[in-house]
């Protein structure tokens, strides 16, 4: 596969991407850069933060609405989200255990190089208070 180009669509992404605290919806951000002055359609903000997302630039999940959100990813290894539902506040976490299971699942069934998400959404003690 090759590398994805660095276009100025894709860097004006990364960076609007960056500017963010928590994960954003690819329709929010393309907004966020529309009313920036940006001409970049939806669809390019479409694929460039599918390409992000590959290269594990950004972090990529999917909504308890179904709605798929990204956040640039601060950890380049495999890890976990603690998501506020109220104001979108994330952690990130390591979850040995999850992973511990997922290999033993895996193993007991015959499977191997087993992938998987786990995303935790709840209410922050911000939000609750």
């Amino acid at each position: 596969m090759q590398p994805k180009r660095n276009t100025w669509q894709r860097e004006a992404v990364r960076s609007a991407l960056a500017e963010r605290e928590g994960f954003v919806s690819a329709q929010d951000l393309h907004q966020a850069l529309r009313d920036a002055g940006s001409t970049i359609g939806l669809a390019t903000v479409y694929r460039a933060l599918g390409g992000l997302a590959d290269s594990g630039e950004a972090d990529s999940l999917q909504s308890p609405d179904g709605e798929n959100l990204f956040r640039s990813c601060a950890t380049p290894t495999h890890h976990h989200h603690l998501i506020c539902r109220s104001c979108g506040a994330t952690r990130e976490l390591s979850a040995a255990v999850v992973e511990e299971w997922t290999r033993r699942v895996g193993a007991e069934h015959g499977f191997t190089e087993i992938e998987h998400v786990v995303d935790l959404f709840g209410i922050c003690a911000d939000c609750r208070a």
